[in-house]
């Protein structure tokens, strides 16, 4: 124990405003309850008051524990604390070491219980509002986002800022850069293409001594993030059914979604996920600036992004290209891979046979890898030679009508949603409205599914004949990419006793 005791100041500031009070001035109230005796200042700059995790706070309690100081005088009760569980723990420390504490603004006597139950009080309304200053932080923010406001953070490559005005309001929005779009635009093609993984493309532009921002080489990480990104997508409904699709939230109507603007992806004020991959709550707001990469390459690549990212979770090299694609026939529970000390190897097995409480037999026979590969392959070209005598959409008129359906459709379903959300205590006279509405919608969505059917055979011969000329080079494709063929062609597979079902998606 120290022979002096000193009194401790102590003063926090998180960030320093016009508005707010400086620590210089904190301390100096401080200095003043301490009628000149000896003292010890600790200060804190640009640190909140939510947690403990402070250097000069930390170094205080410290002093505590070491019986240095006698009292702790803060300028007002939220400098120290906005934590009702922190300052408990605080105030259970300082009354074990025999510490005293003062406000200098805020007249407390905790040596009495009124007034430790005015200093409790006290402390539950800091934290009040420091989450409703929380919370009206964050509100701004994300009103702000789905304005299409500038909202700062790392310049994409492909883009510089440029002045703009959205609503009366001076910000700024990004500008396409020729020579860097263009790079962007082959980094896209060349993915698109499945022929080409992303160390061939981070090869090919480091061989081409073609930079980033930062005028460093290349990585496949950095071209992954580019890919994903829909800042430079021309968004339209096939980018708003895909987000849709992925749980995102999107701020726009469908028809928003002409193919002129990019977009913004924010993470939401609900999502605790930081990774593009998981599309989840994520806040999708289309942006004021045009995009350069179509939709049709964009998609591509995005999807192709995201199998990856499945398979790479799911898949050992002893696994099938044909895992997630397999389903039991009897309990239609996933086919997954074992491994056996046989010639065969690798064997497809029901998940839920064997299992307790489930009445599943399994498929029914012994499933080789191999075979079901084997019979698999055949089966995808004998599908993919149905289709080559078919034409696709050649008339820029024809695919902007096709698009215009699309719009329509997908408004159809949620004015259908819509309606269905009241019935639920409806009166009679409005449950009779609802059900002629929504009886009139559904025709109206069933022609319309008919005619987008109809399109998308039609304009599916251009991928066809690309995913034809992969199936022709089966041998010398990677792992991934057969993924990629697979999850383009077909929807599932199911077996039962010897029988193979499969549910195409062409």
């Amino acid at each position: 124990m120290y022979d002096a005791l000193y009194d401790a100041l102590y003063a926090r500031q998180s960030i320093e405003k016009k508005d707010s009070i400086s620590v210089e001035s904190q301390l100096e109230y401080c200095r003043y309850e301490t009628h000149g005796e000896a003292c010890i200042e600790y200060t804190d700059r640009g640190f909140s008051g939510k947690d403990t995790n402070r250097p000069g706070f930390e170094k205080m309690m410290n002093d505590i524990r070491a019986g240095k100081i006698k009292r702790v005088i803060v300028y007002k009760l939220d400098r120290i604390s906005r934590s009702i569980l922190d300052f408990a723990n605080m105030m259970e420390i300082f009354q074990k070491y025999h510490v005293e504490f003062v406000s200098s603004t805020e007249k407390f006597d905790t040596s009495t219980p009124i007034g430790r139950a005015m200093l409790n009080i006290c402390i539950v309304f800091a934290q009040l509002e420091r989450e409703t200053i929380q919370k009206r932080v964050t509100d701004a923010y994300y009103a702000r986002c789905k304005r299409g406001f500038y909202m700062g953070g790392r310049i994409p490559y492909g883009y510089r800022l440029t002045n703009t005005v959205i609503d009366n309001i001076r910000t700024s929005m990004y500008e396409e850069v020729p020579e860097e779009s263009e790079q962007l635009k082959l980094i896209y093609s060349m993915y698109a293409d499945t022929d080409n993984s992303l160390g061939d493309i981070v090869r090919y532009l480091n061989e081409h001594q073609i930079k980033n921002l930062r005028g460093a080489n290349w990585n496949t990480a950095r071209i992954s993030e580019m890919l994903r990104n829909p800042v430079y997508v021309q968004a339209d409904i096939d980018v708003y059914q895909f987000f849709q699709s992925q749980g995102a939230n999107i701020y726009n109507p469908a028809s928003d979604f002409t193919g002129y603007n990019a977009c913004y992806l924010y993470k939401g004020t609900v999502s605790t996920s930081r990774k593009q991959s998981d599309l989840s709550d994520k806040e999708i707001v289309l942006a004021p600036h045009k995009g350069f990469i179509p939709s049709k390459t964009w998609l591509a690549c995005r999807i192709r992004c995201l199998n990856n990212r499945q398979s790479t979770k799911t898949c050992k090299p002893k696994n099938s290209w044909l895992v997630g694609k397999v389903k039991c026939g009897k309990c239609g529970y996933a086919l997954t891979i074992r491994k056996a000390k046989t010639k065969w190897g690798r064997y497809f097995v029901c998940s839920q046979s064997g299992s307790r409480g489930s009445n599943c037999t399994g498929a029914g026979c012994t499933v080789y890898a191999d075979v079901l590969e084997e019979y698999m392959l055949g089966a995808i070209k004998d599908r993919l030679s149905e289709f080559q005598k078919l034409s696709c959409l050649s008339e820029t008129g024809e695919e902007q009508k096709h698009m215009t359906k699309k719009i329509r459709l997908t408004q159809i379903e949620e004015e259908i949603e819509d309606l269905l959300s009241k019935v639920s205590g409806a009166s009679s006279v409005l449950m009779k409205y609802i059900d002629e509405k929504v009886s009139e919608l559904d025709a109206d969505r069933k022609v319309l599914q008919e005619e987008i059917v109809t399109a998308n055979v039609t304009d599916a011969e251009g991928r066809l004949k690309q995913i034809t000329n992969h199936v022709k080079m089966w041998e010398t494709l990677s792992f991934e990419d057969r993924q990629a063929v697979v999850d383009t062609l077909i929807k599932v597979i199911r077996i039962a006793d010897g029988t193979i079902e499969i549910t195409w998606n062409i």
